[in-house]
């Protein structure tokens, strides 16, 4: 039966690992690859490798016997790390925290509320941002209290003018 390229390639790659091997010389493999690319039968290229392994000899039975772990105890391969979103509530908590001084607490109640959901949603998620959720829930509680403070001073000063 005549041999394809393919068949012509498996010869050599059989060639290759001999001579890489030392089973083969540098003259004797240079002459089998030779006859292996100018080969027109299946029983041409048998001949060529009929006295070599079909491939690499594995040299495991020559290297000390390592435990075998299993795959639950092994490394995980380096994988890069997603890149951690940042919660755009809290960022929304964190503006309106900072807006509170200039509009006059307006921003407070928003900043209070968009810090808590901000906060569950980053725990549910796993985003980032829970120190802006943080910093907008202070900055809003703050500015209610500073409020509820100035009505109760108010509210006393109205009752005791009385």
């Amino acid at each position: 039966m005549r041999a394809s390229h393919a068949d012509r390639e498996r010869a050599v790659d059989v060639l290759k690992a001999g001579f890489a091997e030392g089973r083969l010389q540098q003259p004797e493999y240079e002459q089998r690859l030779t006859r292996a690319y100018n080969a027109q039968t299946h029983s041409e290229l048998q001949m060529l490798v009929a006295d070599l392994p079909m491939g690499p000899v594995p040299q495991a039975q020559f290297m000390p016997q390592r435990p075998v772990v299993p795959a639950t105890f092994m490394p995980m391969p380096m994988q890069m790390p997603m890149p951690v979103t940042t919660n755009s509530s809290a960022t929304g908590a964190l503006v309106c925290g900072i807006m509170t001084p200039v509009t006059w607490g307006l921003t407070a109640i928003p900043a209070v509320i968009l810090g808590h959901k901000a906060r569950a949603e980053i725990r549910r998620t796993g985003q980032g941002g829970d120190g802006q959720a943080i910093t907008g829930l202070i900055l809003g509680w703050l500015a209610i209290g500073g409020w509820a403070l100035f009505l109760l001073i108010f509210i006393l000063s109205a009752a005791v003018g009385l």
